[in-house]
């Protein structure tokens, strides 16, 4: 029997089809045009119109995967299913933005893979952009597959007015010997942010970043250009649409390095600090010795040190 999913037809309305958009183009999938269509692309077995009366068709062998696994979950179900879904979200939404900017990390609590901070300057009119595209804290956004999509349409949306620090792994551990305090670590790569920002976006009176330890620790990281201008900080700031634009940025940068990092060392890297962590660093080190791990992992973690007193013990 045929699977009836092979081709099928779904309304999308305008940010659902520029994620989509993101999502194909990311995948270099061939762009062409079509009768009374935005576009129509070809690419991994699949074929999509997104047609001007919102109508988006979907055929191919591998649609139903499609639908299930990217369309429905990724687009449909975090953007808002209908047309007037986007409208309704700009009538409700509250008073106009101020312009400021928001920072935040990715990879702080994860064994292997770098630190990842990232920077993103908002105003009145791109804030609503960001909440239609579905910009949220990339914590309540469990799908890579969304963070790929709507990463790039946050730097469209943003152009050029954001920044993003990858803290590789072995420049991570020099750093944390140099400083002793992931706190003050954290807030030294805040800091680096916050002065990229403001080359990025020199009118940016203020930055949200979320609270992590001493208020201070930021403000003495800053240099002179980032003392000037108003610095908050606040927990759980992700509720922020600048500090959320710039976790998903953070989200994304750390998970291609991880993408990277599991090519380099020739299997996938688990996420965390689990059981299964400590069993990966294990086979990477009885493989490569220990010191192969300042390379892509965070060695001040437990983790390290419960697996270097097992390679003494000849476990």
């Amino acid at each position: 029997m045929p699977d009836i999913r092979k081709n099928c037809v779904f309304s999308i309305n305008d940010a659902q089809r520029a994620v989509l958009e993101d999502y194909c183009r990311d995948r270099g999938w061939q762009f062409d045009n079509a009768p009374y269509a935005y576009w129509k692309v070809k690419g991994d077995g699949l074929s999509l119109v997104a047609y001007e009366s919102g109508k988006l068709t979907v055929q191919g062998k591998k649609a139903a995967e499609f639908i299930e696994f990217v369309l429905e979950t990724t687009i449909l179900d975090s953007i808002g299913s209908s047309s007037g879904a986007a409208s309704e979200t700009a009538e409700t939404a509250p008073e106009p933005i101020a312009p400021h900017g928001g920072v935040d990390e990715s990879g702080k609590g994860d064994f292997f893979g770098p630190l990842v901070v990232a920077g993103a300057y908002v105003t009145a009119e791109t804030a609503p952009q960001l909440v239609a595209i579905g910009v949220k804290d990339s914590k309540l956004i469990k799908s890579t597959t969304q963070i790929y999509a709507i990463a790039p349409r946050i730097r469209r949306i943003l152009d050029r007015r954001y920044t993003v620090v990858t803290v590789g792994n072995e420049a991570y551990n020099r750093l944390y010997r140099k400083i002793g305090n992931l706190n003050r670590l954290l807030a030294w790569g805040h800091a680096r942010v916050i002065e990229n920002l403001l080359a990025a976006a020199p009118e940016c009176p203020r930055v949200l970043s979320d609270k992590f330890g001493n208020e201070s620790l930021i403000r003495r990281a800053l240099m002179e250009k980032g003392r000037q201008i108003i610095l908050d900080q606040q927990t759980k700031a992700e509720s922020d649409v600048a500090v959320a634009a710039a976790s998903i940025l953070a989200r994304e940068g750390f998970l291609r390095a991880m993408d990277s990092l599991s090519v380099e060392v020739g299997r996938s890297l688990p996420r965390g600090a689990s059981a299964a962590v400590t069993a990966c660093a294990k086979e990477l080190a009885m493989k490569n010795g220990l010191e192969f791990l300042e390379k892509c992992a965070k060695t001040h973690f437990k983790t390290y040190d419960i697996l270097k007193a097992k390679v003494a013990g000849g476990e």
